[in-house]
């Protein structure tokens, strides 16, 4: 999934900022006294979204304009985007045979794509720093212009990406980045002007661009920096030429840059592929191949006790637990319909004969890519009456997806996963009670796992693809509004997400907050009254009819795998102790004590807690860092005075120590501590 930043919805800013024009003007001149305005959107008659404008830009009477700051998302994207232009600039004042491909805003900052000859060197980056930091102090005008396509062809005549590009205008969907530079009603090139102004006035540079941009490089300021570069294909396709891609992040003050550096750095150290290794938790091995994870003992305590917790709370929440093989006939999933979907996801089929009736044709068969076929054969496996509804089915359901190479990352994008998934079914009167519940279901499991901040976003079929989606007008209509409703009632924000509902319906999902800040889809509720009507689901109602249940999809955790990754990261591998893969580890001052630990954690042990004693022949000192690195919940250290007075010492993740404490008070801490879910 491309990163580039598409325009903002309209900002939130009071109605009272919204300025109509009643005669030509700019938006420099309607915000004259606004210092902090560096864009303005632009509303027609009937325009409800706007148009982000350059503030030189001149608009006609009776348009409707809003201001734009630098600190809100659009003017944050026109930062970027325009440090992406500086960036190009520099490049090809350092190196005039580069060529220009496609720089856009990107979340976070920006990227520019060029042709060049060799590699960038963390070297040639620090060089183009300071080119764009002498750009940026000039304070260079950013020019519109419009053009025809012969004129851009001949201004542009050295750039070939440029001209490709300008051959698909009002096409450019599909290619990464390209509605930036194509994207608008009108080709239009930007000029870097020095001296604007000036009867010295000089165009320095120019770049095949929609904008909008900065007025001056001047606001880039100092929050901007180059981070790295990587390898990159002409418009995403690896079929089309290499190039050199130049990432860097942009903000609106030096200070917003460093706190953003540290947000990263924080980041780095709680990567849950650094700690899956430090704490030995999971692995991938080139023998079995991308995306497909190895859990370790240690990480098998975490899914374990993970599901453990879910399957006890579909229980306790009305679900039966199922289970359903890991391949089936590919004709399966043509009749769900996800194979004319979802087919470039799914694994290769593989074909062969039946044993047992060797000269039948061979027949093709899918590892699973989702569990719903499957649950509604349960479902059809016998006559369904309305008494029984709702029809909750739940199973650990391991999926394959064919995640391309560039998607998979760690444990939170892999190609064998395990869904807590489950499938209610229901009548279509029951369905927003039953949305209802799943959505209180889900948010209660997110909480008991310590996440606590959370908004809801609501995926709707895009109207302009019809063919990306099934079901009449009036179904997803019914749906959509269902959803919203319900999403409303729980009193989280809802945001918008069109186009983004799988083929067969609407879907509400979880996106969860971590501990610093970052947001992640977490769990999903996906109405579909597609697969019912595929298979022929029916239940009697209570007129003796034959009725057609509505199926409702839910996964609490969605991905287990993806879950256990998150959560390596919000704690930073600080697990709370009743999810800990060691709750407890006891360290002998010397080996004479060995045994007098050894019955703690057997008290221990006996009451259901995960206790070790660290018998290795390391000295104390370096028993005491291991058990710090591993981030042990509580570490229990006996000496001569302890066994003496039948207590251990509590040293704790903080490093805080507490001394005697009697061995029956301390089993009781524990116990408590983690059959309670407490932090420590």
């Amino acid at each position: 999934m491309s990163d580039v930043v598409p325009p903002q919805s309209p900002s939130s800013e009071p109605a009272s900022s919204l300025v109509t024009t009643t005669t030509p003007t700019t938006g420099a001149e309607l915000f004259a006294d606004r210092k902090d305005v560096v864009v303005v959107r632009v509303f027609a008659a009937d325009d409800a979204d706007g148009e982000l404008w350059d503030l030189d830009r001149a608009l006609p009477a009776g348009v409707r304009v809003e201001p734009v700051t630098i600190q809100e998302p659009d003017g944050l994207m026109v930062l970027r985007h325009s440090a992406a232009h500086v960036l190009a600039q520099a490049v090809q004042q350092v190196n005039p045979d580069a060529k220009l491909g496609i720089g856009p805003p990107v979340r976070d900052g920006f990227y520019y794509d060029f042709d060049t000859a060799t590699p960038f060197t963390p070297e040639d980056l620090k060089a183009l720093d300071k080119a764009m930091s002498r750009i940026i102090r000039e304070g260079q005008t950013f020019r519109r212009r419009v053009v025809t396509e012969e004129e851009a062809r001949a201004e542009l005549a050295a750039e070939p990406y440029k001209l490709e590009l300008i051959g698909i205008k009002g096409h450019a969907e599909g290619t990464e980045g390209a509605d930036v530079e194509v994207g608008g009603a009108e080709l239009t090139i930007y000029d870097n002007v020095r001296g604007a102004g000036r009867e010295s006035e000089t165009v320095v540079w120019k770049d095949l661009c929609r904008g909008p941009h900065l007025p001056s490089t001047r606001l880039i300021g100092q929050g901007v920096q180059l981070m790295r570069s990587a390898a990159a294909y002409w418009r995403g396709d690896q079929a089309n030429a290499s190039l050199q891609r130049v990432y860097g992040t942009a903000w609106p003050s030096k200070d917003e840059l460093k706190a953003y550096l540290e947000r990263l750095a924080e980041a780095e150290r709680r990567d849950h592929r650094k700690i899956g290794v430090e704490q030995d938790l999971f692995s991938f091995h080139p023998s079995i191949g991308s995306g497909l994870p190895l859990i370790h003992p240690r990480g098998g305590v975490i899914k374990r006790v993970m599901e453990d917790y879910v399957r006890q709370r579909h229980i306790e929440e009305g679900f039966s637990y199922v289970g359903t093989p890991h391949i089936t006939k590919e004709e399966l999933f043509y009749t769900s319909g996800h194979l004319p979907y979802y087919g470039d996801t799914m694994f290769p089929a593989m074909e062969f004969h039946d044993d047992d009736h060797p000269d039948a044709p061979a027949q093709k068969y899918r590892l699973k890519a989702m569990n719903c076929p499957m649950h509604n054969l349960i479902y059809s496996s016998r006559g369904r009456s309305y008494r029984e509804l709702p029809i909750r089915l739940f199973e650990f359901g391991t999926v394959y997806r064919y995640e391309k190479g560039g998607v998979v990352q760690g444990l939170t994008r892999v190609r064998g996963l395990t869904q807590d998934d489950s499938h209610s079914y229901v009548m279509p009167e029951q369905a927003a009670d039953e949305v209802k519940h799943l959505l209180n279901f889900m948010l209660s499991v997110l909480r008991d796992f310590g996440l606590n901040d959370f908004y809801l976003e609501l995926s709707t079929r895009d109207d302009s693809k019809p063919d990306k989606f099934v079901g009449s007008d009036e179904d997803w209509a019914n749906a959509t509004a269902l959803l919203e409703k319900v999403g409303r009632e729980s009193g989280l924000d809802l945001v918008p997400d069109p186009g983004g509902a799988a083929f067969y319906g609407p879907k509400i999902s979880v996106q969860a907050k971590d501990a610093l800040g970052r947001t992640w889809q977490m769990g999903t509720v996906q109405y579909d009254f597609n697969q019912p009507a595929r298979f022929g689901l029916e239940y009697t109602a209570p007129d003796g009819s034959r009725q057609q249940p509505v199926m409702i999809h839910s996964a609490k955790f969605g991905s287990i795998e993806r879950f256990m990754g998150v959560l390596i990261e919000h704690y930073a591998g600080a697990f709370p102790a009743w999810l800990a893969p060691v709750q407890v580890l006891a360290v002998p001052v010397a080996e004479a004590f060995d045994g007098y630990l050894k019955d703690v954690v057997a008290q221990l042990t006996a009451r259901g807690i995960r206790a070790e004693v660290d018998l290795s022949d390391d000295r104390f000192a370096k028993k005491i860092r291991n058990a710090s690195k591993d981030k042990v919940p509580f570490v229990l250290i006996a000496g001569g005075e302890d066994a003496a007075a039948g207590a251990v010492s509590f040293r704790y993740r903080d490093g805080r120590q507490e001394n005697g404490v009697p061995v029956a008070e301390a089993v009781e801490r524990i116990v408590a501590a983690v059959r309670d879910r407490v932090q420590v």
